[in-house]
């Protein structure tokens, strides 16, 4: 049944805008999947123990998940002469990529200081993750808020996600070929120049509306606007196992081209990686034009779930390449789906809450966006740490274990099959579509325009 959609918008911004805002994607996504290699530099090239690496990393992303809704909460609040979103792109982007280059650039090793290499990772991580949000919080709390109609929104996040599939080659498909020619160290300093390049690139072109002074919310009555509002918490926690799929796929690629295939994981992964992502950049505009007009976010998120779902499987029984280029091929097929609505999707959910609370609260929302989201990467940790201790993998073995093979298979199937069906389920429970999405967007529309006269 063709869901009812909210009557197009035309944009109103001009075009260049909406292109320099998304190609400051590229500041986002580099960093953001560059550290999906954090446990093939520290576990398998730093010989660090992979089991005290995944607790680590799963323990850090409870604090990724505190920081989120705080730092969010914080730039909702602020005033400054730059606005309440900009000045954490000014100030925050340079640590961010400096953190990130330093990670790479490790001094110590696994072997002979394993806890001065754990120590030092610790420290960094807190750093670059802290500054990270502050960018990343502050660049999608602007989306909304510049790009206001259904049609401007669905344009920039076309345009977003091509920007995103061009991040995602570069910092997924290229580390392992660049560090295997220049070394991890030149590798990290080479992406974090491009993203704080992406970055200042486009922020000169960013703007804020113009809002209404009123009583600012408390942070507590915050976080109870936010966890009683049903269409966020549905949406935020299926984003949440897409992250789980995705994270499952970069993270461990790597392992299952070289112990599950047998063959070198330089070359390979990154021909693998670059397939997923070129084939999500290629299937953006078949979904947008067919899928998304039609039927509307919840509707294309629930197939591309589905689809991304089947896509694994074959991974727990294929043998050689081909097989597993075909399989990354139908993954990026579902994943395009996924990233083209994720932020449409929250973008109609912030504008709900407008009509709920008087209040744009983009940081708010995107933050405890992330304190949830950010559990899939403990998911990711744990399942890897989880596999790494029950089939004997030991990066400092000259030879693993034929068990080995068989848990990196199991490692990159299973996480992604029940992410993905309970993305299903949670979606159709998601409550803003067909007539009560366009109920919210005319009445939000009615009072912006009562609040102009």
């Amino acid at each position: 049944m063709t869901a009812t959609l909210p009557a197009a918008v035309e944009a109103v911004t001009p075009a260049g805008v909406r292109w320099r805002y998304a190609l400051m994607n590229l500041g986002m996504v580099i960093p953001a999947q560059v550290s999906s290699f954090f446990f093939l530099y520290y576990v398998d090239h730093l010989k660090l123990d992979p089991v005290r690496f995944a607790a680590v990393m799963s323990a850090f992303a409870l604090y990724n998940a505190i920081d989120n809704p705080v730092i969010g909460y914080l730039s909702d609040r602020t005033r400054s002469r730059w606005g309440r979103r900009r000045p954490y792109l000014l100030f925050a982007t340079l640590p961010t990529m400096l953190f990130l280059a330093l990670l790479f650039n490790a001094p110590f090793d696994g072997v002979s200081s394993p806890g001065a290499l754990l120590l030092y990772f610790g420290v960094l991580w807190v750093l670059w993750e802290t500054t990270g949000t502050m960018m990343g919080s502050a660049y999608l709390s602007l989306l909304p808020e510049m790009f206001r109609s259904f049609a401007e929104r669905t344009d920039v996040a076309v345009k977003m996600n091509v920007v995103q599939v061009v991040g995602l080659l570069i910092g997924l498909a290229l580390p392992p070929v660049l560090a295997a020619q220049i070394g991890w160290g030149p590798m990290g300093l080479l992406f974090a120049l491009i993203g704080a390049a992406a970055v200042y690139g486009g922020v000169g072109r960013t703007f804020e509306q113009p809002r209404p002074e009123r009583p600012a919310q408390t942070l507590g009555a915050a976080l109870r606007a936010t966890f009683t509002n049903r269409s966020f918490l549905t949406v935020v926690l299926a984003q949440t196992m897409r992250f789980v799929a995705t994270g499952t796929l970069a993270t461990g690629m790597g392992f299952f081209v070289k112990y599950s295939l047998g063959l070198d994981n330089g070359l390979n992964t990154t021909v693998l990686l670059a397939t997923a992502f070129v084939t999500a950049g290629v299937f953006l505009w078949p979904w947008r034009q067919l899928v998304a007009r039609r039927f509307g976010a919840r509707t294309t998120l629930l197939l591309a779930f589905a689809l991304c779902g089947v896509a694994v499987l074959p991974l727990l029984v294929i043998q050689n390449f081909a097989a597993a280029l075909a399989t990354t091929v139908l993954f990026g097929v579902g994943l395009a789906g996924l990233i083209l609505m994720g932020d449409v999707i929250m973008g109609d959910v912030i504008d709900e809450d407008e009509l709920r609370t008087g209040e744009r609260r983009e940081g708010s929302y995107y933050g405890l966006a992330g304190l949830i989201t950010t559990l899939s990467s403990a998911v990711v940790a744990a399942a890897f740490g989880w596999v790494s201790a029950r089939y004997g993998y030991d990066p400092k073995l000259s030879v693993q274990p034929d068990s080995v093979a068989q848990g990196f298979r199991l490692f990159m199937t299973v996480p992604p099959l029940i992410g993905s069906a309970l993305a299903v389920g949670l979606m159709l429970l998601y409550p803003l579509h067909g007539r009560r999405l366009a109920e919210v967007q005319a009445a939000l529309a009615r009072r912006r325009a009562e609040e102009r006269a």
